[in-house]
C-alpha cells in the first residue's frame, strides 16, 4: 500500500517539528530537504526519529563516487530511512551510494532505501538546458531503467511516469512521487502534477505532499483526506 510523505519545507527546526507533531499518528514519513537541513543540520533528523517518524533525507547527492559514498554512509549512521542521489551521476556513483548505505548501517540493521532522482517535477518540456533534449517522460524512463541496472532501490519521478517505469523495472522497484496535489489545490512551482488517487493508480509507492498539507488551516484533516483518497483506490 502506498505511503504518505510530508515535505517539511521550513526554515527552522522549531516550525518543522511543530508541524510534525500536528500530524503525529497520521503521516508516517517526514521529508527533510535542502533548506531545512542546511539551516539545522542532523539535529532535525534526530528529533524526528525520536518522535517515531520515518525520515526521507532529500538532499539529491551528485558528486564524485567517493564523496557520495561518504555522504550516504553518514546519512545511514544518522538513522535516515530513505535518501536520494541524482540518476545522472552514473553507474559508479550509484554503486558507491549503495556501498555507503551498507557501511553506515549498524550490524543487524536495515540500510536506508536509496533512490535516484530522474526529472524534477518542476521541470517540463523545454526546461532542460540541452539542445534536442528528449521529453521529460522519456528522460525519466531511461534514467529509471539505468538506475535499476546500477542496483538502486528505486527512483524519484513524477507519478505521470510511474506506470511506465513499473512496467519496465518491475513492481518491486520503488517509485517515490512528488508533485502531488488535490484536485482543488494550487500548483505552486510544480508543473507535472497528479492527484493522490491517480498517483496510486499509476503505481506510486510513496507520495510526497508539502504545501497542500502544511499550508492548510487544519493540516491533520487534509492529511487524513489524502490518505483516505489513497486507500480508496
Amino acid at each position: 500500500m502506498a505511503e504518505l510523505v510530508l515535505a517539511l519545507d521550513y526554515k527552522d527546526a522549531r516550525s518543522a517539528l511543530a508541524m510534525a507533531d500536528t500530524v503525529t499518528g497520521v503521516v508516517p514519513w517526514m521529508k527533510v530537504g535542502l533548506e531545512l537541513f542546511t539551516a539545522e543540520g542532523p539535529l532535525v533528523v534526530s528529533e524526528l526519529k525520536k518522535k517515531g517518524f520515518n525520515v526521507f533525507l532529500d538532499l539529491k547527492f551528485f558528486d564524485i563516487p567517493n564523496t557520495v559514498q561518504g555522504a550516504i554512509r553518514s546519512a545511514a549512521r544518522l538513522g535516515v530511512d530513505m535518501v536520494n542521489i541524482h540518476a545522472l551521476g552514473g553507474e559508479r556513483m550509484g554503486a558507491a551510494a549503495m556501498q555507503g548505505a551498507l557501511e553506515g548501517t549498524p550490524d543487524g540493521g536495515t540500510p536506508p532505501i536509496v533512490l535516484a532522482v530522474t526529472m524534477l517535477t518542476s521541470m517540463a518540456e523545454g526546461d532542460l538546458p540541452v539542445d534536442n533534449a528528449p521529453p521529460p517522460s522519456e528522460m525519466a524512463l531511461d534514467l529509471a531503467v539505468k538506475a535499476k541496472q546500477y542496483g538502486l532501490n528505486g527512483v524519484v519521478c513524477s507519478a505521470l511516469e510511474a506506470e511506465r517505469i513499473k512496467q519496465a523495472c518491475g513492481d518491486a522497484f520503488i517509485c517515490l512521487t512528488p508533485g502531488i496535489r488535490l484536485a482543488d489545490s494550487a500548483k505552486d512551482d510544480q508543473r507535472r502534477i497528479v492527484t493522490p488517487a491517480q498517483a496510486v493508480i499509476n503505481g506510486s509507492d510513496y507520495l510526497v505532499v508539502g504545501r497542500p498539507i502544511t499550508g492548510a488551516a487544519s493540516p491533520k484533516e487534509v492529511a487524513l483526506a489524502i490518505m483516505e483518497e489513497m486507500q480508496r483506490v
